[in-house]
């Protein structure tokens, strides 16, 4: 009988690869990834609609954040994909599938674009990657995808990539640099059973 709890597929030492991407795993000992990692968490947007559960400030807590990471993927609970350009290998942005849960069959997917990549539809090619990863290598059944109310553009993404609005949840996530305080979430849906995208199936 198949423990529906047991962890499933981390993704291929190769990566993912499509629409111009590579997903693929990020390495705490690599300079460049670390020094990416850190400026993505410095960004002023993703400051502004972000609020991680550790502040990142310096390239010891980048790499510590990544090694927490790689000990997530380890133990099934999240995959942390470094986004980069198929061609040149450049780094451009993260994916990330997290809090899976096996039992319920859903995760929640988060993302963010360096400054430098975007205008060039990075999260949308690397969130239509990722979903399908999810729907067919993992086995779940829902992707969940929140944003901060207001923040239309990745509203727009998650609409292009089939993510079906689905409400506003209140109080859901922090204000933009604190923990006592709480904004609305925009939150999006899509299931396995849902179609890909009309145009981007490839």
């Amino acid at each position: 009988m198949t423990d529906i709890r047991a962890p499933h597929p981390a993704p291929a030492a190769t990566g993912l690869h499509g629409h111009g991407l590579t997903l693929r795993p990020w390495d705490p000992e690599s300079a460049t990834d670390v020094e990416a990692w850190l400026r993505g968490h410095l960004d002023p947007e993703f400051v502004r609609w972000n609020t991680p559960l550790r502040t990142i400030v310096d390239t010891a807590g980048a790499r510590a954040s990544l090694e927490a990471k790689s000990a997530d993927v380890a133990a099934g609970r999240a995959v942390t994909f470094c986004v980069t350009d198929a061609a040149d290998g450049t780094i451009l942005g993260q994916i990330a599938v997290n809090m899976i849960d096996h039992v319920l069959s859903f995760a929640r997917v988060g993302y963010w674009v360096l400054p430098e990549a975007r205008g060039r539809h990075v999260a949308t090619r690397s969130l239509l990657l990722a979903a399908r990863w999810t729907f067919t290598e993992t086995g779940l059944h829902r992707l969940e995808l929140g944003h901060a109310l207001g923040h239309d553009a990745s509203c727009r993404i998650a609409e292009r990539c089939g993510f079906r609005c689905e409400g506003t949840l209140r109080g859901a996530m922090w204000e933009s640099g604190r923990r006592d305080a709480f904004r609305d979430v925009h939150l999006h849906g899509r299931l396995a059973t849902d179609p890909e995208p009309e145009g981007l199936r490839r």
